[in-house]
């Protein structure tokens, strides 16, 4: 008994092993089968070439202008500010403003108590004219004081002394002039206007509060709105390319987005370029200038700046998610007659996001594949399951083809 057990030991053995081998084979020929290929290497077979053509989806090369933008993330800035505070110390008794509200330079926004200042305008006003009662006796003394010395009748000194009396009466009258005008100015403070034209944001006082011209907090802020800008800054391997197009004249269009950059907040045109460039970040700041007419802007609002820098005319373009990366460079598969495909190097320029300048490798009319392509070889047969024209598929993107642009 105990040798028959020995016996079939190995036989067992041996049929595991059998068993093993067969399933590592069988392992090997699966993972060889569906293990995916370089894009430049002949095809070596796959689910769909011996059991069908693979299906996927096409769209067509076409010619057209593109506009290469550069794309920054910008800050909305007030073209101006104003702090609003009294000029003098009262009472405030008038509000006439509503916060937010949309004000012209010079409108009425509040009123100080006026009393107090018209009282003292009231007391340099007679202080004035009983200066100028005084001024007018000594010129009629001064006059009858000339005529008497002309017939020898007083001494000089008594002429040159009325003279002179005369003159201090006039200086105290410029004076007396000077703190009426003042003391009129003061009344006129004691309306608040607004300075600019703009927009008010929140009150920061009462009726009832005293207020004063050292005041920390002011009365109301006004920001200027209409039109307003966007401050961003670009890196300088960039600026060549803007300070070119700026120096030969050309109005640069700029675009503020929002943060998501799905909708577009304003159109305004480049108005200026700092200096010098920040040694720090190796950037440069830009201004733009927007018209807000839609008062979509607000100040220290954070937006996506889009500067169109130059527009290429009829180019080759064709859909960016046909592209593909190898480790022999950019290509795409393109259709070869109406069931096959071939693998195509590609020279491409400048991107968008949706549609890719190509520079070599393509003409207009030609159809690439859009999907489907990891499962493709160069030579195999395909099955077009929807064909989508570039010109088409750039009118469905429009809101966002043409305006998140970036260079290669």
């Amino acid at each position: 008994m105990p040798d028959t057990q020995f016996a079939l030991r190995p036989r067992n053995l041996s049929r595991q092993w059998l068993f093993g081998s067969i399933a590592l084979v069988v392992l090997v020929a699966l993972l060889w089968w569906f293990w995916p290929s370089s894009p430049a290497a002949a095809p070596r077979g796959g689910p769909w070439r011996d059991g069908g053509p693979v299906p996927v989806r096409v769209a067509a090369v076409s010619q057209g202008d593109f506009q290469i933008e550069l794309k920054a993330l910008g800050t909305v800035s007030a073209y101006n500010t104003v702090n609003v505070r009294t000029r003098v110390e009262g009472e405030l008794v008038k509000l006439l403003f509503k916060d937010g509200q949309q004000v012209k330079a010079g409108d009425l926004l509040a009123v100080i108590d006026p009393r107090p200042y018209e009282i003292a305008l009231q007391q340099a006003q007679g202080t004035l004219q009983e200066n100028q009662a005084q001024l007018r006796n000594a010129e009629l003394d001064l006059a009858r004081y000339t005529g008497l010395y002309a017939e020898d009748s007083i001494a000089k000194q008594t002429l040159d002394t009325q003279r002179a009396l005369v003159n201090q009466y006039r200086g105290g009258i410029k004076n007396l002039q000077a703190q009426v005008a003042n003391a009129r100015l003061n009344l006129d403070f004691t309306q608040i206007r607004a300075p600019i034209t703009g927009r008010l944001g929140l009150r920061q006082a009462d009726i009832g509060n005293l207020l004063k011209s050292g005041d920390t907090l002011p009365l109301v802020v006004i920001t200027q709105t209409l039109p307003i800008a966007v401050m961003f800054t670009l890196p300088e391997a960039e600026l060549p390319a803007v300070v070119q197009q700026l120096r030969a004249g050309e109005t640069l269009a700029v675009e503020a987005w929002d943060r998501s950059e799905k909708l577009k907040l304003a159109e305004g045109q480049l108005e200026s370029v700092d200096n010098l460039i920040d040694t720090a970040t190796g950037t440069i700041k830009l201004k733009a200038r927007f018209e807000n007419a839609e008062e979509l802007l607000f100040p220290n609002q954070f937006v996506n700046a889009r500067l169109r820098v130059k527009t290429l005319s009829q180019v080759t373009l064709m859909p960016a998610a046909a592209l593909q990366f190898g480790t022999t460079g950019t290509f795409a598969y393109v259709l070869d007659g109406e069931d096959k495909v071939q693998l195509t190097p590609l020279t491409i320029g400048a991107s968008d996001g949706q549609l890719t300048v190509v520079e070599q490798g393509l003409k207009p009319g030609d159809r690439l594949v859009l999907e489907g392509t990891d499962r493709l070889r160069s030579g195999n047969k395909v099955e077009v399951i929807g064909d989508k024209p570039v010109a088409a598929q750039a009118e469905q993107a429009a809101p966002e083809s043409k305006r998140a642009p970036r260079t290669q």
